[in-house]
């Protein structure tokens, strides 16, 4: 129980301030329309995460009960790895592997962004199984029946990564290739875990160096495969490997993401405790749990505020427009406005600098200004509801009622499920 209660402490050092977090990106778009409507798919990859979204929802939809509920699951994946390693590599092992585990800043990105829930539902149910299955081979022999495979098919319905098809407009074969310089990057924030950001600048790499990164990627997990009966420390990190290729195999709409290693974790944690129950002195072990667990405070402390995060990520990839336009959302006009230019000066043609522009000036009070904005943003993207209503709401202001209407009408054709059109448009004058 000691061991126990020292991994959920040191997990909530890292990550309980997560719980005065609120929403970043993606997040905002959560509970924008209806989470479960007639039709649904209930064996469709990601349906356990949309239920436990449609509960946040029922509950109030807060960012505190979305937060709680992310960390919660964390603490249960520390728990869970603690148990599986435990029986299968002893006490010592175990408890260093679920610290690390538990308060790595690679794990930051997964607890503190609620849209990366899925991966910390299948994390955790996949450890559900794993601990199942070896606990009913410890009381009832290898023949035992166990509910590891419930646990199993869960895991598979938690995650909406795990699905046969690409994101729109992606690249198969480009995102592919790309993934093993990413699994690089990926690795060295795991033994080196510093230069963190929600939005690297990763783009895709010459062939030649695709080609060489994935060459070395696999000809290490032929190694680890080699090596796996001289060392149980082998046998996890050739698991973490391999579940971080497996996340490679789904082309997503962003070529890395750090929440995308939360399982390979499982595998590289376990690995990494083995092997530091043998150095010495012991007290070793414990300075590299202190030091991550200062590291994970450290990322928690950036994601608590938009701002932080979007810094951050606009200093570590200056010339990538979209940290550029996500900080403009959380800083002052003026800043805004030259964020926005700079991100204008190195894309012209992407609609989001346009559309920022637009509500920007909305919110300023510069209605036509706006709507020149917004224009140009629809020019780009003719079939974006939200700059569509935005566009409306700039109409309405000017007193262009009608063409206000058309607008919040379009804007419900293309997404019925946008409340912000529906609203403004009960808000015009009858006919």
């Amino acid at each position: 129980m000691r061991a126990r209660l020292l991994l959920l402490a040191a997990a909530l050092v890292a990550y309980g301030a997560s719980l005065g977090s609120g929403f970043h990106f993606d997040d905002y778009a959560i509970f924008s329309g209806p989470l479960l409507q007639p039709g649904w798919a209930w064996l469709a990859p990601g349906v356990l995460t949309t239920i436990s979204f449609w509960l946040n929802y029922q509950a109030g939809g807060g960012a505190l009960l979305c937060h709680a509920l992310n960390l919660a699951l964390h603490l249960g994946a520390v728990l869970l790895l603690y148990e599986c390693v435990r029986r299968l590599e002893g006490e010592r092992a175990a408890l260093i592997a679920a610290a690390i585990f538990a308060v790595h800043p690679l794990q930051a990105e997964a607890v503190n962004y609620v849209s990366a829930r899925g991966v910390l539902m299948a994390a955790t149910l996949l450890l559900a199984a794993l601990a199942s299955w070896l606990r009913n081979r410890e009381e009832k022999g290898w023949q035992a029946k166990a509910p590891a495979p419930l646990f199993l098919a869960a895991a598979l319905l938690a995650n909406p990564e795990w699905t046969l098809h690409a994101a729109p407009g992606v690249h198969a074969a480009r995102y592919w290739l790309a993934q093993g310089v990413v699994a690089w990057r990926y690795l060295r924030l795991l033994v080196a875990p510093w230069g963190f950001t929600v939005d690297p600048d990763v783009r895709e790499p010459a062939a030649w160096l695709a080609v060489a990164a994935w060459v070395l990627l696999l000809l290490a997990a032929a190694a680890l495969w080699r090596w796996r009966a001289k060392s149980p420390a082998m046998r996890w990190a050739f698991a973490g490997l391999i579940l971080m290729i497996a996340s490679a195999l789904v082309p997503a709409r962003d070529l890395a993401a750090d929440y995308r290693m939360y399982l390979p974790m499982i595998g590289f944690c376990a690995a990494a405790g083995i092997l530091l129950e043998r150095v010495k002195p012991r007290a070793a072990a414990m300075g590299v749990v202190l030091l991550l667990t200062a590291a994970g405070a450290a990322r928690t402390w950036v994601w608590l505020s938009d701002e932080r995060l979007w810094r951050e990520a606009v200093r570590r990839a200056p010339e990538k427009v979209r940290p550029k336009v996500q900080l403009a959302h959380a800083v002052r006009a003026a800043e805004a406005l030259d964020l926005l230019s700079q991100a204008r000066e190195l894309d012209p043609h992407d609609p989001d600098v346009p559309a920022a522009i637009g509500k920007v000036l909305l919110d300023e009070r510069q209605p036509d200004a706006a709507l020149t904005e917004f224009g140009r943003a629809l020019a780009l993207d003719p079939r974006n509801a939200v700059n569509l209503n935005n566009r409306g709401v700039a109409l309405a202001e000017i007193g262009q009622t009608e063409a206000a209407r058309l607008d919040f009408e379009r804007a419900l054709e293309i997404n019925p499920d946008l409340a912000e059109a529906r609203e403004n448009l009960s808000k015009l004058p009858a006919r």
